[in-house]
Parts: C-alpha cells; sequence; structure tokens
C-alpha cells in the first residue's frame, strides 16, 4: 500500500486537485462487455482434465479478459464412466454434442476439450490458449441477446443477427456453480475435484425467425437439490450447421 500524503493546500484547492485526478464518468454506464462462450468438454474420470476445469474456473471468476464476459459451460461426458467412475453429471447429451463439434472440426473428440463460441476448439488445460482465445473469438459481429428470467420462467429475446448467419436455434442452458465431487474411483481415485460451472440443463427453444428475430419464454424445471444461488441462466444463438455461436447473454436463477 503507498504511503499517505499530507496536502496543505488550501480547502478549495485540494479540491480542484482532486478533481482534475479523477477519471471522467461516463454518464451512459460502463460499456457492456462482450459474451463469450466456453465449452469444456470434461469427466471426473480423466486424468487431465481437472487442471482444465480450474483453467476455465479461474478465468470465469476473475473475468479477468478485458472487455469480455466469459461464460463458463462445464460439459461433462460419459464415455469415461466405464473406466472406473461414473460421473454423477455425465450425460450422453453432452457426449453427442461433443461429438457434433468434432465432426465439423475434424479433431476427434477428447478430453479436456475447450470449444469457443463454437468457433474454435483447443487442449482445455492451456490457460494462455483460452485466454488469447476469448479474447479472438470477443471480435466476430455478434447477435443482441436478451434474457430475463423470473422465478423459474426465463424469456429470451433476440434481434440484429449477422450478416450472412445461417439458420440458426436458440438454445436455453443452466448451469450451476461452486460443485466438487470426492472420486471414488479411476484415474481421479482420492482426489476432491471441483468444478467450472456445470451444465446441469441444455434445451432447445426452436429456429431463428426468417426475419432474424426470435421470442421465446419456457418455464424451467429445477431439481430441488440444485443450489439456486449457484444457478445462472445462458441464452446461445448458434448456427445449426456449422454449430457457430453468434449470440449470448446470462441471467441469474
Amino acid at each position: 500500500m503507498k504511503n499517505a500524503v499530507l496536502l496543505t493546500l488550501p480547502l478549495l484547492g485540494a479540491m480542484a486537485v482532486l478533481a482534475l485526478a479523477q477519471p471522467a464518468v461516463n454518464p451512459g454506464g460502463p460499456a457492456a462487455r462482450v459474451p463469450v462462450v466456453v465449452e469444456l468438454f470434461t469427466s471426473e474420470g480423466c486424468s487431465s482434465c481437472p487442471a482444465a476445469d480450474a483453467a476455465l474456473r479461474q478465468l470465469e471468476t476473475a473475468q479477468s479478459v478485458p472487455g469480455v464476459e466469459v461464460i463458463a459451460l462445464g460439459e461433462h461426458v460419459d464415455y469415461w464412466n466405464r473406466l472406473g467412475w461414473k460421473d454423477g453429471f455425465s450425460s450422453a447429451a453432452f457426449t453427442a454434442r461433443q461429438r457434433q463439434y468434432a465432426a465439423g472440426f475434424g479433431s476427434g473428440a477428447y478430453t479436456p476439450q475447450a470449444v469457443v463460441n463454437g468457433r474454435y476448439e483447443f487442449v482445455g488445460s492451456h490457460a494462455a490458449e483460452l485466454a488469447q482465445t476469448v479474447a479472438k473469438a470477443a471480435t466476430a459481429p455478434r447477435a443482441t441477446v436478451a434474457l430475463t428470467t423470473a422465478g423459474s420462467t426465463a424469456r429470451v429475446h433476440v434481434a440484429s443477427v449477422p450478416a450472412g448467419t445461417a439458420a440458426a436455434e436458440v438454445l436455453l442452458v443452466v448451469t450451476e456453480s461452486g460443485l466438487a465431487s470426492q472420486v471414488g474411483g479411476g484415474e481421479n481415485s482420492g482426489r476432491l475435484l471441483r468444478h467450472a460451472p456445470v451444465v446441469r440443463q441444455l434445451i432447445s427453444l426452436g429456429k431463428m425467425g426468417s426475419a432474424g428475430t426470435f421470442t421465446g419464454t419456457t418455464e424451467l424445471k429445477l431439481n430441488a437439490g440444485w443450489k439456486r444461488p449457484n444457478l445462472r441462466a445462458v441464452a446461445l444463438v448458434q448456427e445449426t450447421a456449422s454449430h457457430r455461436i453468434v449470440g449470448a447473454a446470462t441471467a441469474a436463477l
């Protein structure tokens, strides 16, 4: 901490100096951060996955990429479940989603695999590459997405999709943060694993209209065992064929 300096200027003069030293206030408020979606395909049975979970968790918590809102989606695949430990957060739906991405990238499906805005894939534990790719993804044109919640009801409105956007659908995701597991078998046996926000639900709200707009409302079915203060809703606008995410928004539940 810097040492304090005693000023002996007259009161009005001191106030003038302090006023000049302060940054100008933006009457419109701070600029909105650009949402960038990071999907991490992971498993509690994979020994290289905890480092990737930690990297994404840290980036999502710190929000350290200038001008960007990192939206973390931890999607636990189920193909590790036969190798000594069943991941309680895993789902065949996340495995299928990863395989769709892998087919487009030509990369094959593996863990830990990070996918940023549906456009870039790489090993999820590469923290420096993660931050750099998030910053690059933030420069792409994006749709205007508004997501509001009231109780368990979520409403999504999409407009102004980027020129050239192909047929797309609107997805709604529910994540829960602060989750951890004491693993009793497999490659991570004996370890306490702390996770990046885990995807609890992923549903389609429907296709984008021909005019490039969408409005939809849905009632979410939230499990009583999920910790409500840790839940967030995420709206995604995703091209059906390329799987590129062209818009996103988040809201607390």
